[in-house]
């Protein structure tokens, strides 16, 4: 897996953005449907939510890579 290290500006980032700011989804639309049809997890376990808050700490995985989320 590739690791990729994202620095958070806010609080949190909802999980589609994060995936298309880090460039594992080409757009929003990709990145929605990548969750809907499971294949994004946060933290080992499968995310369904779209908008979920990810927050510092966290990792995720997609399309064999791995976002660990810094502050």
């Amino acid at each position: 897996m590739n690791d990729i290290e994202f620095q958070l500006r806010g609080e949190y980032i909802e999980l589609d953005k994060l995936l298309k700011a880090t460039g594992i989804a080409g757009s929003g639309g990709q990145a929605r449907v990548m969750i809907t049809d499971g294949l994004v997890t946060v933290d080992g376990q499968p995310e369904h939510r779209k908008t979920a808050k990810i927050r510092a700490g966290q990792r995720v995985s997609a399309q064999g890579q791995d976002v660990r989320v810094v502050a």
